[in-house]
């Protein structure tokens, strides 16, 4: 059947991330047990209540707070966000190509505070807002629901009114990849060192 509609992850896949900057980070703050807390396509304790908005931003801060020893919120948002990069200026000219054969969508895990800061460095550099970019973008948070879980994906799927069979959804988390195909999705993973600018883009 032939591919209508592209869902694209968006940390890893169209937003540069650096984890290991907030980990460093919250080392530096005085929280060494943040990397056992965090990390590709999984999140544990209060990490992931907050990605399924399950507690608000005032309790997250606060829980970042309590494993740095009461640093302040501003220092523990910026370890917060310091993983948060850039999106790539060709990444962003695929999707516009893309959109001229596709319907192209966004699911992300994340939070209120990283939306804030990644939909500002977005406009900054597009003067734009990045959901303009796509037919829906659906965000963990706001969804209370998060991959790989295959529910989440059975969500998007009713919610955009999509076939599944015409649908292909990429992330460079593997586990996320397989929790799309149970769903009835196609897959495909973004491997390490890999960019979508190495896809073959002839879908069909």
């Amino acid at each position: 059947m032939a591919t209508k509609n592209i869902i694209f992850d968006l940390g890893g896949v169209l937003l540069n991330l650096d984890i290991p900057k907030t980990v460093h980070a919250f080392e530096q703050l005085g929280a060494p047990e943040f990397s056992t807390l965090f990390g590709l396509g999984r999140a544990e304790s209060f990490l992931k209540a907050y990605e399924v908005g399950f507690i608000n931003d005032d309790q997250f801060v606060t829980d970042l707070q309590q494993l740095t020893g009461g640093k302040s919120q501003q220092e523990v948002i910026g370890a917060w966000n310091a993983m948060l990069l850039d999106f790539p200026k060709e990444r962003i000219q695929l999707l516009g190509e893309l959109r001229k054969k596709y319907d192209i969508y966004l699911f992300s895990n994340t939070n209120a505070i990283h939306l804030a800061s990644f939909h500002k460095t977005f406009s900054d550099a597009y003067g734009t807002s990045l959901d303009n970019e796509f037919s829906k973008a659906w965000y963990s948070h706001l969804i209370k629901l998060r991959k790989p879980d295959v529910e989440s994906f059975e969500y998007i799927i009713a919610d955009g009114g999509l076939n599944a069979a015409e649908t292909v959804f990429i992330d460079d988390a593997l586990v996320n990849v397989e929790g799309a195909r149970k769903a009835g999705l196609q897959g495909i993973h973004l491997e390490p060192g890999k960019t979508i600018l190495d896809i073959n883009w002839d879908l069909g």
